[in-house]
């Protein structure tokens, strides 16, 4: 395995950590790309690497992104990510959650962990048991925190609405097609919002058996999630995983805007130019998927309500609306426009 300077995704972290506990089994990744702005902070995922190499380029592209997304949202946060390692089939133990905790709480600080894939709520009550360091805890009504899932689902639907009104000229979701890929707590609370306003929906996850429920609720139609990416419609709005916008399927699609929770959706920065090549409305997405880094980054540091967190939501859009208007002028793609943004924010310009 090459160093882990010799990443092509590893771009001057300041941090990156391996954690291996025999005890437990935990074996785990914790980069952290920027304190710039304050402590690295970002969730942990769980989950499945057939290669481990694999992880450890997971850790560094997604810490990245925490540290944009966290820039972009205004928030006195770094960026950092959490990765552990799961074994096929097997389940989380509490011995392996509190051995990710004491890892957390060996940066001192310089990590901050939250809920991410495969992480619930209940998992972070765990690791909080070992390590101050860790946000997305149960709150009290009305309070910042909790569960990131629903305030990120907000942040995308009001994204995609600025998005359809960007790309369509309309500031209404009715009759607009969306194709949804990943129909999760993020995906399918964007699906209920643009059922609720009408929108015609087309439905695709790798848990079918969710997909088909939320589609039977909500009246919409279902694809193959390898298909969705090639159906025709007004809107493709990605929230599962990654690196899902390649040099072939951006070939492939069939709508005018891409609007979408997912992380890291470009697999390469040339990807980036490709779509915006073709003309296609695209919502960088460490922007539109801040929701839920806002609600738990808040619960952190002390600071508002649930009302102060939705009043920066909703500020989303207008963030979008300013790179797409610097991308327009500029000719440069939109998401290059939103990593200079990033980048001098973090002091990188």
């Amino acid at each position: 395995m090459s160093a882990v300077w010799d990443f092509a995704d590893f771009d001057d972290h300041e941090h990156v950590h391996m954690f291996r506990d025999r005890t437990s089994g935990l074996t785990a990744v914790i980069a952290v790309h920027s304190t710039h702005l304050g402590p690295g902070a970002g969730g942990v995922r769980y989950w499945h690497y057939p290669q481990r190499a694999a992880a450890i380029t997971d850790a560094l592209r997604l810490s990245r992104g925490m540290s944009y997304k966290n820039a972009m949202a205004g928030l006195p946060m770094g960026g950092g990510k959490g990765v552990i390692l799961a074994d096929e089939g097997a389940a989380k133990t509490p011995e392996l959650l509190a051995a990710f905790g004491r890892a957390v709480e060996s940066l001192g600080g310089a990590y901050v962990t939250a809920e991410d894939v495969g992480m619930a709520d209940a998992d972070m009550v765990a690791i909080s048991k070992h390590t101050r360091h860790v946000s997305g805890l149960p709150v009290a009504s009305g309070e910042a925190g909790g569960d990131p899932g629903p305030l990120t689902a907000l942040g995308v639907y009001l994204g995609i609405k600025a998005a359809i009104l960007q790309g369509l000229g309309t500031d209404s979701a009715k009759g607009v097609r969306v194709a949804i890929q990943g129909v999760g707590s993020v995906g399918g609370g964007v699906a209920r919002r643009l059922a609720a306003e009408g929108a015609k929906l087309t439905l695709a996850d790798v848990n079918l058996a969710r997909a088909k429920d939320l589609a039977e609720e909500l009246g919409a139609d279902l694809a193959d999630s390898a298909a969705i990416m090639e159906v025709e419609a007004d809107v493709l709005s990605p929230n599962a995983l990654g690196a899902i916008l390649t040099e072939r399927s951006i070939e492939k699609l069939r709508v005018p805007i891409v609007a979408g929770g997912a992380n890291n959706q470009l697999a390469t920065a040339a990807d980036g130019q490709r779509i915006h090549d073709r003309g296609i409305v695209y919502a960088p997405d460490y922007v539109i998927n801040a929701g839920g880094i806002i609600n738990v980054a808040l619960e952190y540091l002390g600071q508002g309500s649930r009302e102060e967190v939705e009043s920066r939501i909703h500020l989303i859009p207008g963030r979008l609306a300013e790179i797409w208007a610097e991308s327009k002028a500029s000719g440069a793609p939109a998401s290059a426009v939103a990593d200079r943004m990033a980048q001098k924010l973090i002091g990188r310009g």
